[in-house]
């Protein structure tokens, strides 16, 4: 009796002291350790805590003139976590001045793709001004409902797109990428163009701002007056060194033609204009309809936010021929008296080469060469470039060329502060091993000289090539970024003011190219582009365009290319435009290069205005641009079917699509092309 009486004195201290302690453990574990997360739903029952965006940099051209600007705008955030049955849809949508179908249907597709213990689904995006004042006098009566600002961008002089870019919400895949371990779900960021290329710049940091609630959810006021807040630090400012003028010149001019056109100052790199075309509102890209608009310019058969500056590959034409004369004359293989009696064409592969005029006389000289483009000169003395003595044998030459012309910025990318910048193809003697097995010489290849052949540049390579005549031997990288938050010498500019010298080429192998590129302008082929009280020095281009579409070989109008820079002797603008499908350098590219150079120069046109009107009017998208789309897209969507096929599958497919299409499908390619267009179809080579 006495050992169970002392057993259960034993078992009732050690109750009286283990409750306790429990207690304590469990108290412990709910206010400092907060397991099951009961801190956090007591804090989130009490407080609001807000994240603050802050507004992207401002973007200003030269003179500080705003380009691009914000406007706060307002999403609709819902946790899908806090939403219970009584939950009012049908007064919400009300508010919203929506059908309750149109809500339930995002609601189910977010919840579909992102699951209910989402946090912060962001149901509807930039939502209209009464939306939101209808919300935030009512949004106490919904649990779970948030309005979330951010900055949207606005386009203050309706150009610039390509430039720029756009920003968007941040995706899912980049959420799991570490490169974008700064952000969180419902940020935006820079998409492409600028706001990509400085998006760190441009973002800013955000901040927060605590907020007491009631048990109705209602927003209190700030917590702890405010103490625990911290400001969203806005984004860092770019000056540029666009002129907002010249740009909405050089885009409309641009509209409804398929091109580009850059403008750079040769003593900075600093690109004044950049357009494509053709061109498109860049606000369509901001706002609530902003998806939809992207994905109707990404379809669309012109192609408008394909970077043509960057990303189109073209020959260049006669544009390419003051390089081939810099290269002859550097090499010693030619003077700047050498002539080349042209008979109307070159003949020195044993196959006719065209040359639009005739007479020796027209290539007397390097000079009237340049002034007249006589492809029978520049054939010959790249021929005489390669092939010389020196180098033993012509692969050597070849590669000598080569570096040459990497040395111009071609064959790679040159480095300018956008993305996506192609290299453009700059052909090596590997390439012509690879082609011709070994077996070649300088007249398997003697077209490059005059821009045609295997060398294909972006439209900002053409400019820059330019530059470097204008300052006889040397370029900047182009580059648009003046200055960050007033800054010129930031960290990301710093490659952009470093001095490029081009092989070791005399200044007077430059001066006598340069004088030859002002006799095309002053007497030659570019009379279009002179200008009053202007020395401009410019060559002219007409570069065939060939594609293949379906195995066959089309070749389609030429393109119409122009370079130039003034004033000659002062170099401040060099200029690059091609206008696609559109016949000779002079028509349509040496008007828009020149009225570009007389708006910079001149700060307006005056006597020239009946031209600008004309550039302005003038609609060059051949009808042939929507139907090769239209069978490239088939194409497309036939390559992607046949992946998922089974071997046998895909070949039963081809044969059905030989044996039905042929007929029809070479017949229509046959009108359209030939009958049409007068364009002859041949076979791929």
């Amino acid at each position: 009796m006495a050992d169970f009486t002392q057993n259960r004195s034993i078992f009732i201290r050690i109750f009286f002291v283990a409750i306790p302690v429990v207690i304590i453990l469990r108290l412990l574990f709910l206010q400092v350790f907060d397991v099951g997360g009961y801190k956090e739903a007591a804090i989130n029952q009490a407080l609001y805590v807000k994240k603050i965006y802050p507004p992207r940099g401002i973007v200003y051209d030269r003179d500080s003139v705003v380009i691009m600007n914000n406007v706060v705008v307002y999403d609709l955030v819902v946790d899908p976590r806090k939403v219970r049955a009584k939950f009012d849809t049908t007064y919400l949508c009300k508010l919203l001045n929506m059908p309750v179908d149109e809500f339930d249907k995002q609601f189910k597709r977010l919840i579909n793709k992102y699951g209910w213990q989402t946090k912060n689904l962001h149901l509807f995006k930039n939502l209209t001004p009464s939306q939101v004042a209808a919300l935030q006098e009512n949004l106490y009566e919904f649990e779970g409902v948030e309005l979330i600002e951010h900055s949207e961008r606005k386009f203050t002089y309706d150009c610039g797109g390509s430039i720029m870019g756009y920003i968007n919400e941040i995706s899912d895949k980049q959420l799991k990428d570490e490169k974008y371990a700064y952000y969180e779900k419902g940020d935006y960021l820079g998409i492409n163009g600028l706001e990509k290329y400085y998006e760190e710049e441009l973002r800013g940091n955000p901040g927060v701002q605590y907020l007491l609630r009631d048990v109705k959810q209602r927003i209190q006021g700030p917590y702890k007056n405010g103490t625990m807040d911290s400001s969203a630090v806005p984004g860092a400012s770019l000056q540029l060194y666009l002129d907002a003028e010249l740009q909405k010149l050089t885009e409309s001019m641009l509209a409804n033609k398929l091109g580009s056109a850059v403008a750079i100052d040769p003593k900075t790199g600093g690109i004044l204009a950049y357009a494509n075309g053709p061109t498109y509102d860049p606000n369509l890209l901001t706002g609530a309809d902003k998806g939809k608009n992207l994905v109707k310019l990404n379809n669309d058969a012109t192609k408008p936010m394909l970077n043509r500056a960057i990303q189109g590959l073209y020959p260049p034409g006669s544009t390419f021929k003051p390089l081939t004369a810099l290269v002859a004359l550097d090499e010693g293989v030619i003077t700047p008296g050498y002539g080349y009696a042209c008979g109307g064409g070159y003949y020195g592969c044993g196959r006719r080469v065209g040359c639009t005029h005739r007479g020796g006389g027209h290539a007397a000289n390097l000079g009237l060469a340049v002034a007249n483009s006589c492809n029978s000169y520049f054939c010959h003395i790249f021929r005489l470039s390669i092939d010389a003595p020196k180098y033993g044998n012509v692969h050597k030459g070849l590669q000598q060329w080569h570096r040459y012309m990497n040395d111009f910025g071609l064959g790679h990318p040159i480095g300018i502060d956008i993305p996506n910048e192609k290299g453009g193809n700059i052909p090596d003697s590997n390439y012509f091993n690879s082609v011709y097995n070994k077996n070649w010489n300088s007249c398997n290849m003697s077209i490059i000289g005059m821009g045609q052949g295997e060398v294909l540049l972006t439209p900002l390579q053409m400019a820059n090539s330019v530059c470097i005549i204008a300052n006889k031997g040397y370029y900047y990288i182009p580059h648009f970024v003046k200055a960050v938050n007033g800054d010129s010498n930031h960290v990301k500019l710093q490659k952009y003011h470093q001095k490029h010298q081009v092989a070791n080429i005399a200044d007077s192998a430059y001066w006598y190219v340069a004088a030859g590129m002002e006799a095309v302008v002053r007497a030659g082929t570019g009379k279009i582009a002179r200008i009053p009280d202007i020395t401009v020095c410019g060559k002219t281009g007409t570069a065939q365009n060939e594609r293949i579409i379906g195995g066959k070989l089309i070749k389609l109008q030429n393109h119409s290319m122009f370079v130039a820079f003034a004033p000659m002797q002062d170099p401040k603008i060099a200029v690059a435009v091609c206008i696609e499908n559109s016949g000779y350098g002079a028509t349509w590219a040496g008007p828009i290069a020149s009225l570009m150079i007389e708006q910079y120069l001149k700060d307006s046109i005056v006597k020239r205005k009946p031209l600008v009107k004309k550039m302005q009017d003038a609609k060059i998208i051949p009808n042939y641009t929507y139907i090769l789309d239209s069978i490239e897209k088939r194409m497309a969507l036939e390559k992607d079917m046949m992946k998922n096929m089974s071997k046998d599958s895909v070949l039963r497919l081809t044969r059905i699509k030989d044996s039905m299409r042929r007929e029809t499908e070479n017949a229509m390619m046959a009108y359209y092309f030939e009958h049409k267009y007068g364009i002859k179809l041949k076979r791929t080579r």
